[in-house]
């Protein structure tokens, strides 16, 4: 069985670091927010092109202390409309909502499954004070657009980075100026869940930015509303980088980019050599703004399709089965329509793509899609 990501097999590479620091984690006795989040903070901060990283517990925790940090600087405050896309994975919306903001759901271009840009002024009322421009599967949001957008309405854009590790955007097409993911907006939130192209070993999370008044309240924030120590400044929380995950994150960060270019060249490969009318597949511009945290395919029999390579010895998955609006969670939201966002979640099928597949199971599962 081809596994949909072998994750003992991607963080195998790294195990001899791994263990030797862990000997000196275990060494040093230090064990909250000590020399391994400032290395990481420094050098993720220095790698996205930002003036800070403020490590944080997960990625969902990310955004929402993004959200919570610009209300304790009076640039939003409850009731504000976010906009955000309809199709992307629940946490975003759960993100806004948690900061007692309004998610406002628009539906995503078919073709990239990232936010149309056309749909967001339409969306735009008198409470809209943000928004949120989630890359998706790793593919870059039109930022050169929403920037657009947002500034000729005086509007906050957040990224959720969460899968776009490292991705690349050539900034409103000049040549000479390219900036990568988490440096493209006011702000952004990240995850290091262990699936992602930087993934810790266990949950992790941070944000970038380059506005030192929210990078301080963050700071802050973070870690109970606190500057000093039992002197607390503000209503914050316990949302810190462990200590251990920024020690594994400091190992993977140098091969970030070789994981990326891996990943592409599998994409490559996908693009040209599969061959069936059955199913479509993701839309690229061969730029280096999508790094393929997935590949994304559609049909019309997804669940035949799905069975159809299980028994074939592939394993896919589904990001994602449950359209928000679709969600329990979201009941108040049930009775919207939108019709693009529909179809995307009834018919993305995720195929294997990581720098763990060998050039043996690319060519089968190559095969076997183009058999099918």
């Amino acid at each position: 069985m081809i596994k949909f990501l072998d994750l003992n097999k991607l963080n195998k590479q790294f195990e001899a670091d791994f263990q030797s620091k862990m000997k000196q984690f275990l060494d040093k006795g230090w064990y909250i927010l000590g020399e391994e989040v400032k290395t990481f903070e420094y050098d993720f901060a220095a790698y996205c092109g930002t003036k800070y990283c403020i490590g944080v517990g997960n990625g969902l925790d990310a955004l929402v202390l993004i959200f919570k940090a610009y209300m304790q600087l009076g640039k939003l405050k409850k009731g504000d409309e976010v906009i955000v896309p309809a199709n992307t994975y629940i946490a975003s919306i759960l993100a806004i909502l948690q900061a007692d903001l309004v998610p406002v759901l628009v539906e995503p271009k078919i073709e990239t499954y990232n936010l149309d840009p056309d749909l967001i002024e339409v969306n735009i009322s008198s409470k809209t004070k943000a928004i949120l421009a989630v890359h998706l599967y790793g593919q870059l949001a039109d930022m050169n657009a929403i920037n657009h957008i947002a500034k000729k309405h005086n509007l906050l854009v957040i990224e959720d980075a969460a899968q776009a590790h490292g991705a690349i955007l050539d900034v409103a097409n000049d040549e000479f100026e390219f900036k990568k993911a988490g440096n493209l907006a006011n702000a952004a939130g990240f995850s290091f869940y262990p699936g992602k192209n930087l993934g810790a070993l266990g949950d992790a999370g941070a944000i970038t930015t380059n506005d030192d008044e929210l990078a301080a309240v963050l700071f802050s924030m973070r870690n109970y509303g606190s500057k000093v120590k039992y002197h607390n400044e503000m209503i914050g929380v316990n949302s810190r980088l462990d200590e251990l995950q920024a020690t594994f994150l400091n190992v993977k960060l140098p091969y970030l980019d070789e994981e990326n270019t891996t990943r592409r060249a599998i994409a490559k490969r996908y693009l040209i050599e599969i061959k069936n009318d059955k199913i479509i597949l993701p839309f690229w511009n061969e730029s280096d703004n999508h790094v393929f945290h997935l590949f994304v395919i559609r049909t019309e029999n997804r669940e035949q399709l799905a069975n159809y390579l299980k028994e074939n010895g592939i394993e896919t998955m589904i990001h994602y089965p449950i359209a928000p609006h679709h969600q329990e969670a979201l009941k108040d939201m049930k009775s919207m329509c939108f019709s693009i966002t529909e179809k995307i979640h009834d018919e993305v099928l995720s195929i294997p793509l990581n720098s763990g597949l060998t050039n043996g199971e690319v060519n089968k599962i190559v095969k076997v899609i183009n058999e099918y």
